[in-house]
């Protein structure tokens, strides 16, 4: 569609409602507060998409590359359709038409800054002063489309913080952490535009996603290429729908084909709580000690089904010892390992764990922290980060506003 219709019923009308002479608009896009506590810096991220995705590619296809008088007859039937018989007029469109380029001016920190609150990270204006009314007329699509990756890549930043510093204290593989952090978001985002945008911040910190079109958008907008450096990546992985087709009296030997016949070598991710996570960790990994052992990667243990922090590092008020303990203990039983030279036990390669379901800031670092107190590493866990970090946001996270 017409991509001067992407805004707010409101603004349609506003170039009137300026006092007459007005030549300049110049208006400042800052994030102005914080409700995430701790946080008083924010990412700058997602102009270059706009610009390139809006400015360049939407009205070059869906304005100027269209016939005038298609444009002007769409515009004024919406419009009067919308605020009924009015003086907004045509004029002002036609011009731009002509114009054939949204004369405006960003002038921008560098995308990827770390920005204090209430700093702005851009400005914009108009060149010729008759389109003066253009500037803020574009506050509704800049908001919808700029706010998402900022709030996402700030956050993710602040999970890229927490893993980083337990991995300096616990782990011989700090550098692990590009993929600790992985990003299982798109399918509960506000559609596709919202799950690759925040995918993208994603990736400013980790390399670990399972969202593709992130990698592609960062490509086609970013000039990121496989060529010249990893982008993301992720791993072979089962459902809960590949788990149940073997039924509960299968499931061992869903695993056992997996392990050995599907992927004898490399990284398999395995739900492991369709029917009895502890019976995973206490029978079925255990008779296939010696084959996981000796592969050539690692497999993964997947749990998405109660609380993260309790699953994982273990429930002191358990009803059963398997509860008490948790995974990591549990899997540290069966695989054992190495004690590390700042005295944290690592798993042997082959195993791990990743939990994906309902992680939070609060819930990344309490999972660290309590298997620093149990004495492990912190980069025996993945974590998958999904909509419940990244969709329960909104654009007053961070205050952000667009103001003239």
């Amino acid at each position: 569609m017409n991509p001067l219709l992407l805004t707010d019923g409101y603004k349609v009308d506003h170039r009137r409602q300026y006092p007459n002479g007005t030549s300049l608009v110049y208006s400042n896009w800052t994030p102005r507060k914080s409700r995430i506590e701790g946080v008083d810096e924010i990412v700058f991220f997602g102009l270059q998409y706009f610009i390139k995705k809006y400015i360049l590619e939407d009205f070059e296809n869906h304005f100027f590359n269209k016939p005038k008088e298609q444009i002007l007859k769409e515009y004024e039937r919406r419009i009067n359709n919308y605020l009924g018989p009015n003086e907004v007029g045509v004029e002002h469109i036609a011009a731009l038409h002509d114009l054939g380029y949204i004369p405006m001016v960003f002038k921008a920190l560098p995308e990827g800054s770390v920005v204090p609150v209430r700093v702005p990270m851009f400005t914009m204006y108009n060149t010729l002063p008759e389109f003066f009314w253009l500037t803020n007329y574009f506050e509704t699509l800049l908001s919808a489309v700029v706010w998402m990756p900022c709030t996402s890549a700030t956050i993710a930043k602040q999970y890229r913080k927490i893993l980083d510093k337990y991995a300096s204290e616990t782990s011989s593989s700090p550098e692990f952490v590009n993929w600790q952090g992985h990003d299982f978001s798109m399918r509960g985002m506000a559609g596709i535009e919202a799950s690759f945008i925040s995918g993208m911040g994603h990736l400013l910190s980790f390399t670990g996603t399972d969202n593709i079109t992130a990698i592609y958008m960062l490509e086609k907008y970013y000039n990121s290429d496989y060529d010249k450096g990893f982008i993301g990546g992720s791993v072979a992985a089962t459902d809960h729908s590949v788990m149940s087709m073997g039924t509960n009296e299968g499931e061992f030997d869903t695993f056992r084909r997996l392990i050995c016949d599907i992927y004898p070598k490399g990284i398999v991710s395995i739900v492991s709580d369709t029917w009895d996570l502890w019976k995973v960790l206490t029978d079925y990994l255990p008779r296939l000690k010696d084959v996981i052992s000796g592969r050539d990667g690692r497999v993964v243990v997947r749990p998405d089904s109660g609380d993260p922090v309790d699953i994982i590092c273990g429930n002191p008020n358990g009803k059963s010892e398997v509860e008490r303990k948790g995974v990591s203990e549990l899997l540290w039983d069966v695989f054992g390992g190495a004690v590390n030279a700042k005295g944290y036990k690592e798993l042997i390669p082959q195993i791990a764990a990743i939990y994906g379901d309902s992680i939070t800031l609060q819930r990344a670092e309490q999972i660290c922290e309590r298997l620093k107190n149990k004495g492990f590493a912190s980069t025996n866990v993945i974590l998958g980060i999904g909509s419940f970090t990244y969709q329960y946001n909104t654009r007053d996270t961070f205050g952000f506003a667009m103001k003239a």
